[in-house]
This record gives structure tokens, C-alpha cells and sequence, in this order.
């Protein structure tokens, strides 16, 4: 198998395959069942609707357990990423057995409650399978094949190079750039407060402001000076590109953390409604 094979294609979409299958077996089933009468139609208090509960009962249980096969690194059950393509596949197939379980009868309980917390991890999934295939790839673009930690060391060389030319040039400019090169590197070493990391954006840029007044103080300067100037807009607009770029590194790995924060609580909600459910119908039976 390719190292740089995706999830979705594992094993030629072998779980796909299986997730479809399932899906299919419970369609046809729930279209050839014939409820008692009493029921008028197939309901989850049939042996249908008993079995299709149980089965996706268990399967949120197993599915639930990707997590503890991630941290057990020389385990021999499978692969993470068999794991994880499971995951996806039999996760999505949950909706048509959780709908085929409940008849697509709906209401203010704590069944529908579970059915609910069920499609919003779902959906949850979905976006982390978008970020874990797509962020990885625009992070290599965005870096160049460059290493962060490479672009901060570039980043203190230049305010290094920035501070020793501002030193020839007027009080007012040298204080912009000392503040420039102070603020960036606070803001680097800190990694940036979390809506700072998801927009990748700084409003009130230090090494941006400091730009903009290198380009307006040329007429104030003698020549040696001007050209100082110039050289140091140039650094610093070399330095600010800098910054953006790890800006928006920030943000694809703040993005490809932050769906587990939804991801995570919504399946251990799911998993306590799952309980609740269960033990309602059991309680009612």
C-alpha cells in the first residue's frame, strides 16, 4: 500500500464497499419486513426495529474506540488509518441505520435527542475528514517546503537586520522598528490568541504599520538615509510576508484542532443519550 494513500481510498475504498453493503441489507430488510398489525408499520419496538437498534448501538460504541487505537501505537488490530477509513465510512452509514431504526418517527425525547447528537458528530466528522485531507497540503503550500521553525529563525534574523539599519535613521523611524521587531516576536513566542489563529489576520500589525511609515518618510531623509530606508522597507516587507505565512499556519492547524473540540463533547453527549435511550426502552418495555 501507497505511504501517501488516502483514508477514503483504503484498500480500494474497502470499507466503503461495506458501509454501502450494510446500508443496502438494512434498506431491503426494513422494505421487506411486515410489522403485526398492531404497528401498522415497522417501528423500533419490532425485532427490526430491535435489531437495527442494537447494531447501531454497537456500532457508535466501536466507532468510539478510534480514539484508543490512535494512542496504542503497537497494537495489532489493523492499522490507524484502516481505522480511521472505517471510521468515516460505517460513521456516515449510521444515518440510514439510526433513520431505519426509529421508522422516521420524530419527537421532543430523548430518543430523538440521541438521533440528533448522532447526525451533528456526523456532520462534525465530515468537516474533520475535509480538514485532515485538504489543510495538510495547503500548509506544505503555504510553508514552501520549509520547515516554521525555519521561517521564525529568517523572521529573527531580519529583526536583528531591521534593528542595526533603523539605528542610521531618525529617532521616530528606529522606535517604529524597534516596535515592530518587539511585537512580532511576542506574538510569535505567545502563538497568537485563538481568533487571531483562525482568521489569520492581525488588524493592528506592527510590521505592517512599520512598512507603511518606512514608505512615507522618504522625503524627510537625506540621501544616505533614504537609501537606509529603502533597504530597511525592503527587509521589513520581506519579514511581514514572513509573518503571514506563519499567520496562516497558525490557522490550518488551529482549524485542524478545533473540529475535535465540537467533535469530541458530541460524541460523549451521543454516547449518554445513547445510554438514556436504552435504558428508557428497556424501563417501558
Amino acid at each position: 500500500m501507497h505511504q501517501n494513500q488516502s483514508i477514503l481510498a483504503f484498500k480500494r475504498a474497502r470499507y466503503l464497499k461495506l458501509a454501502l453493503g450494510l446500508c443496502a441489507l438494512a434498506i431491503v430488510v426494513y422494505i421487506w419486513h411486515t410489522p403485526p398489525l398492531v404497528y401498522i408499520k415497522p417501528y423500533g419496538g419490532t425485532w427490526l426495529g430491535y435489531t437495527l437498534g442494537t447494531v447501531g448501538a454497537i456500532l457508535i460504541v466501536w466507532l468510539m474506540l478510534l480514539g484508543v487505537r490512535k494512542r496504542r501505537y503497537r497494537s495489532s488490530m489493523g492499522s490507524v488509518q484502516g481505522w480511521t477509513s472505517a471510521h468515516v465510512y460505517i460513521g456516515t452509514a449510521l444515518i440510514i441505520i439510526a433513520t431505519l431504526h426509529s421508522a422516521f418517527e420524530f419527537g421532543w425525547n430523548i430518543h430523538t435527542l440521541a438521533y440528533v447528537l448522532m447526525v451533528a458528530v456526523i456532520l462534525s466528522g465530515f468537516f474533520g475528514v475535509y480538514a485532515y485531507l485538504r489543510y495538510p497540503e495547503l500548509m506544505t503550500e503555504n510553508l514552501a517546503g520549509e520547515a516554521t521553525e525555519t521561517i521564525l529563525l529568517k523572521i529573527a534574523d531580519l529583526d536583528r537586520k531591521c534593528r542595526r539599519l533603523a539605528l542610521d535613521l531618525p529617532d521616530e523611524i528606529n522606535a517604529v522598528v524597534t516596535k515592530a521587531t518587539r511585537a512580532s516576536t511576542r506574538e510569535l513566542a505567545m502563538g497568537n490568541n485563538f481568533r487571531r489563529q483562525i482568521t489569520a489576520v492581525n488588524a493592528f500589525c506592527p510590521s505592517r504599520a512599520a512598512c507603511d511609515v518606512l514608505m512615507h518618510v522618504g522625503v524627510h531623509l537625506t540621501p544616505e538615509q533614504a537609501r537606509i530606508n529603502g533597504q530597511l522597507l525592503s527587509e521589513m516587507t520581506r519579514k511581514s510576508a514572513l509573518i503571514d505565512r506563519v499567520r496562516r499556519d497558525m490557522r490550518f492547524r488551529a482549524l485542524m484542532r478545533i473540529w475535535l473540540y465540537v467533535h469530541v463533547p458530541l460524541s460523549f453527549a451521543l454516547l449518554a443519550a445513547l445510554i438514556a435511550h436504552i435504558l428508557s426502552v428497556f424501563y417501558y418495555w
